[in-house]
């Protein structure tokens, strides 16, 4: 019997040793997927063929008495807009299906399988990655785990659908305002949004350059940090990637928090009348031993700033697109794309001078802390097909706004790892949020709320 939820560095370590073949993984996690997939909508591509060479690749490299990678018949899967080879990268959109199949892997892809790990396909995604809910016009919605009338979240949609499903132990989804942070907080996972430029996006599909961020879901901490470990590296092909060490994560997660500074978000990040949201932020920080408040001045202008670049960057990028093939376009991210094409030069140049602004603010804090405990999301998972947030006692456009508290930290390109916490029924995330190059502050962090109880991925009921 193999359990879909055992932590992927356990599994590893049995394939490592000869308890259970790469093979037995794979194929029980590709029954699971054909079973499990009907419902959840995950998957939009399996390469059940692909998987099972690797596996049995793997398996005859353990007989030969070769040293398997760190990942070693672990399965995983990849947001659609990375390159897969030999399948179109679709990036949730029905334009791109019609493109070649891709010729070579996305370099993250080829980072995991060169550690062993076996790739078992595609993943739903929001259109061209401009969503917040996994609700998709082309690929149909996906649907979150805990109760599929709700949403997984987006744009890694099926990143946290197929994690939290136990249709892959780790997945690789992409972050802009919150694309990794957001299905992390709704389906109860760990994600990771490492510092803008950690890891290369090289042939991956682009949402807005300046903001674009590849990292990985995972549900134990552990397994995050060993697939963010093996995805480090420097690649000269993606311009905004810096040239920086790999610094491994894994060996030290166990050091604790002693000595660090950790303040709770203030301001901005105040979760009044959000009480999920509100429980969920209290129990981290009372456990990380938050105790002072840090202001975040500047958030609120540099979320404006983040829409802005956002909508000016991704409109100029698609615009070819749109003026031949506007009617192939989901009407919502049409329109969105549609507005940005409009903005003023001026507006932009303006919208980069505030996000400067709101980067030194932030710094700044960290003079004096060491990490920041903020919302990830201001309420669990909304119904499918729901339009309207209530927040701060306003009704605004749910699509846009779930991510409120995540698209301030995008903006400049701080790395975070988000929790989840049990609050109720339903998980909700919380961010931890260091200053950059800190991952391994993230990570130790939630690797302490894990072990204490406070964080966690339970199985959907």
């Amino acid at each position: 019997m193999i359990d879909p939820y055992e932590p992927a560095h356990l599994t590893a370590a049995r394939v490592r040793g000869g308890e259970v073949s790469a093979l037995e993984i794979t194929r029980a996690t590709l029954r699971r997927i054909q079973d499990k997939n009907p419902s959840l909508n995950a998957y939009t591509d399996v390469t059940s063929a692909r998987a099972e060479a690797a596996a049995m690749a793997i398996d005859r490299r353990r007989c030969a008495g070769e040293t398997l990678g760190p990942l070693a018949g672990v399965p995983f899967a990849a947001k659609n807009l990375f390159d897969i080879e030999g399948l179109p990268t679709r990036a949730g959109s029905r334009i791109n299906r019609e493109h070649a199949p891709a010729p070579r892997d996305a370099l993250l892809i080829e980072r995991m399988c060169a550690a062993d790990a076996v790739l078992l396909g595609g993943l739903n995604m929001g259109e061209y990655a401009y969503d917040f809910t996994g609700e998709n016009a082309h690929d149909g919605h996906c649907r979150n785990p805990h109760d599929l009338a709700r949403m997984s979240g987006g744009s890694s949609s099926g990143c946290g659908a197929a994690t939290a499903a136990g249709l892959a132990p780790l997945s690789l989804g992409s972050d802009t305002n919150g694309s990794i942070r957001v299905p992390a907080s709704f389906c109860g996972l760990f994600g990771l949004k490492p510092t803008y430029g950690r890891l290369p996006r090289t042939r991956s599909f682009p949402f807005c350059d300046s903001l674009d961020h590849l990292g990985p879901l995972a549900r134990h901490v552990r397994d995050l940090a060993l697939a963010y470990d093996v995805l480090q590296g420097h690649d000269p092909h993606d311009p905004a990637c810096a040239p920086r060490p790999v610094e491994p994560v894994t060996p030290h997660l166990d050091r604790g928090l002693a000595g660090l500074r950790i303040g709770l978000a203030g301001g901005y990040f105040d979760t009044a009348g959000m009480p999920e949201a509100r429980d969920a932020v209290e129990r981290v920080a009372r456990a990380l031993g938050a105790s002072d408040i840090a202001p975040m001045v500047g958030a609120l202008e540099g979320r404006a700033a983040a829409f802005l670049i956002t909508n000016a960057e991704s409109s100029a990028f698609h615009l070819e697109r749109l003026r031949t093939r506007a009617h192939d376009f989901d009407p919502d991210t049409r329109d969105r794309f549609l507005a940005g094409a409009l903005l003023p030069a001026a507006w932009l140049v303006q919208a980069q001078r505030v996000r400067r602004w709101f980067h030194d603010e932030m710094l700044r804090q960290f003079d004096s802390l060491d990490l920041i405990v903020a919302p990830a999301t201001p309420c669990v998972a909304p119904m499918t097909g729901e339009k309207i947030l209530r927040f701060r006692g306003e009704d605004l456009p749910l699509r846009p706004n779930i991510g409120v508290f995540t698209q301030p930290i995008s903006c400049i390109g701080l790395p975070v790892a988000c929790v989840p916490v049990l609050t109720g029924a339903l998980p909700i995330g919380v961010q931890i949020i260091a200053a950059p190059w800190r991952e391994d502050l993230c990570l130790r962090a939630a690797h302490m709320l894990e072990a204490m109880g406070v964080a966690g991925a339970l199985p959907p009921s």
